[in-house]
């Protein structure tokens, strides 16, 4: 099983991915190279091997790096983190091998599985039917002979930001040289659903002096994926394990007005008649996730005259360029 990732700018980043279906008869997994299910199921009907999964809807998560060379294939054992096909092509991909039972032994008698989904971490991806394509042919090592899988398909899955959350995950605050008032993200720009914090420093209804947490009230909308927020100056910041990312890809943030996990601030710091710059710098509110391999897309008409960069690698967005 090979999972490419063809988005340009968006990687799957830590807890990393997993990936599940729903059997069409009643197979179980054997065994399993690259990845593990996340649970074995019910096995108890089989006396002798006992297979690695009998769920009729398997969740497969990839390993991690570092695992026996005899649980290894090419493209595996990342921690499920799949760099973006626009920033690093030989990392986008993922892989494992997977030994099946009870599924058949020819093209006519193999059916396809149903229902897949991938969290990559968290939801926002949404996948279609598997679709037989040609099957995949395969090279013997001296590259002489060439050998073909009984039955190969695909599966789509496309990524959509309101799936994933209602809210932005992100907001733009602005100043200039020639003003000292700075522009900042608007109020709840990202939701507002930790009630219990009010702006003000943490001292809403519910807020908690004592280890610097605001949490959110049982009827309230409620930020996806979150129910408290840290202040700044909290001494829970720097406790052991807060920054453990959740495989649901909750957010823990800290308390600040607009509760958004990224903030761009765009500086204009020159301004002349034959070119102007500004300085951007982007602020990560979020304890469980650390942005690596980041990426900023920004639209403004005049970044197609771009003549110099600074500190990070720039190139212009191709949205209808081909893979």
């Amino acid at each position: 099983v090979t999972m490419s990732n063809y988005q340009m700018y968006r990687q799957i980043l830590a807890p990393g991915w997993t990936v599940g279906w729903s059997w069409a008869k009643k197979e179980v997994i054997w065994s399993i190279v690259g990845a593990q299910a996340t649970e074995q199921g019910d096995c108890s009907k089989f006396k002798g091997g006992i297979p690695h999964s009998c769920k009729r809807t398997p969740a497969i998560v990839d390993l991690l790096p570092g695992v026996p060379y005899n649980q290894q294939i090419a493209n595996c054992c990342k921690a499920g983190v799949v760099s973006a096909y626009g920033q690093d092509p030989a990392g986008s991909a993922s892989a494992f091998q997977v030994s099946v039972g009870l599924a058949g032994t020819t093209n006519k008698t193999v059916k396809l599985p149903t229902n897949f989904t991938l969290a990559g971490p968290g939801p926002g991806y949404t996948c279609g039917p598997a679709t037989i394509v040609p099957s995949t042919v395969y090279l013997t090592p001296d590259r002489r002979r060439r050998t073909q899988a009984l039955m190969t398909w695909t599966v789509t899955c496309t990524y959509s930001q309101q799936l994933a959350s209602r809210y932005p995950t992100c907001c733009v605050s602005f100043s200039s040289f020639y003003n000292s008032t700075i522009v900042p993200c608007a109020r709840c720009a990202c939701g507002c659903g930790h009630d219990g914090y009010r702006g003000n420093g943490g001292g809403g209804k519910n807020a908690r002096a004592g280890d610097g947490r605001s949490r959110r009230n049982s009827g309230g909308g409620g930020h996806s994926g979150g129910t408290e927020c840290i202040m700044g100056d909290s001494k829970r910041a720097l406790s052991a394990g807060v920054n453990t990312p959740r495989k649901d890809g909750a957010p823990l943030l800290q308390c600040t007005s607009h509760m958004c996990p990224i903030r761009v601030h765009w500086h204009v710091k020159l301004n002349y008649k034959d070119y102007w710059r500004a300085k951007i710098a982007i602020t990560n509110f979020n304890y469980r996730m650390n942005y690596t391999q980041w990426t900023l897309v920004a639209q403004h008409p005049n970044l197609n005259n771009v003549t110099e960069v600074f500190s990070f690698q720039y190139k212009p967005l191709l949205p209808y360029g081909n893979i």
